[in-house]
C-alpha cells in the first residue's frame, strides 16, 4: 500500500513539470512548432546572436500575383530579436522566403499557388537579404533588403 501512494505521488508531481518547457519568447529555437516557426526549415543557423525581446515582429510580404518574379516589396524594416517574415503566394508559381546574412541563413516551405512561407531568426541590427530560394528566382529579381534597428 505504502508503494502505491508513493507511485501516486510521484506521478502527481511529475505532471505538472511534464508541461513546462521552451517558450517561443526566449529566444530559443522556436518552441514546439518546428526549428524556425511555421515549418521553415535551417540551412545554416536560425539565431543572429541577438538577444531576443518580447514576442517579436511579424513582417508580411506577397509574391507578384501575375507571375512576375518579384515581391510586393523590395524593403522591410525591423526591431532586433526575433524577425519573421510571411509570404503569401498568389502566383501560380512555387515560392518560398529566405532570409540571409551575417550568419543566418533560414528558409521557409516552398508554396503552391495560395500557400504561406515563414522564415524566422533572431537578428542582430544590421543587413540581411530576403529573397525566393526556388529555381533562378532570385537572380531574376525577387530579392530584398531588411534592416533591423
Amino acid at each position: 500500500m505504502r508503494a502505491f501512494a508513493l507511485i501516486l505521488l510521484l506521478c502527481a508531481l511529475a505532471i505538472p513539470v511534464a508541461g513546462c518547457g521552451d517558450d517561443d519568447d526566449d529566444g530559443g529555437n522556436g518552441g514546439g512548432s518546428g526549428n524556425s516557426g511555421g515549418g521553415a526549415s535551417n540551412k545554416k543557423s536560425d539565431t543572429g546572436g541577438g538577444a531576443s525581446g518580447g514576442g517579436g515582429e511579424t513582417l508580411k510580404i506577397a509574391a507578384d500575383a501575375g507571375g512576375q518574379l518579384k515581391f510586393d516589396k523590395s524593403s522591410l524594416t525591423a526591431k532586433a530579436g526575433k524577425v519573421t517574415i510571411v509570404m503569401d503566394n498568389p502566383s501560380d508559381l512555387p515560392h518560398a522566403v529566405e532570409i540571409e546574412g551575417q550568419g543566418v541563413e533560414v528558409s521557409g516551405d516552398t508554396v503552391e499557388k495560395g500557400g504561406v512561407s515563414k522564415a524566422s531568426a533572431d537578428l542582430k541590427a544590421g543587413k540581411y537579404e530576403f529573397y525566393c530560394p526556388v529555381d533562378s528566382h532570385k537572380q531574376a529579381g525577387m530579392e530584398g533588403t531588411l534592416t533591423v534597428n
